[in-house]
């Protein structure tokens, strides 16, 4: 699972990479957005992995609700809303053997 989401937010980053310097809107403290996405959508942090520019990109989620959010924060400290939903769910993925066919 972590490998998947570690994989999806980074082709967010790419595709979203100027989009999220456009939404200044869309951004503030981290600590006021952690707040809130725990308050009012009782999401919490689920994974987390490390931009190209130093940012840092994190999957939250509400394993009640299935809501999630993607936020990327920036090395000033801002942090950004990239992306939201619903549906939300874990997967357990079997790693393949090391040496067997692909």
């Amino acid at each position: 699972m972590k490998h998947t989401c570690f994989a999806l937010m980074t082709a967010v980053i790419i595709l979203a990479g100027s989009a999220v310097q456009a939404q200044v809107n869309q951004c503030a403290k981290r600590a006021d957005v952690l707040e809130r996405l725990e308050s009012k959508y009782g999401e919490t942090r689920q994974s987390i992995g490390l931009g190209s520019n130093n940012s840092v990109v994190e999957t939250f989620a509400s394993t009640e609700t299935g809501s999630w959010t993607i936020t990327v924060t920036q090395p000033n400290g801002l942090t950004c809303l990239v992306a939201s939903g619903q549906a939300f769910e874990t997967l357990e993925q079997v790693a393949k053997k090391t040496g067997s066919p692909v």
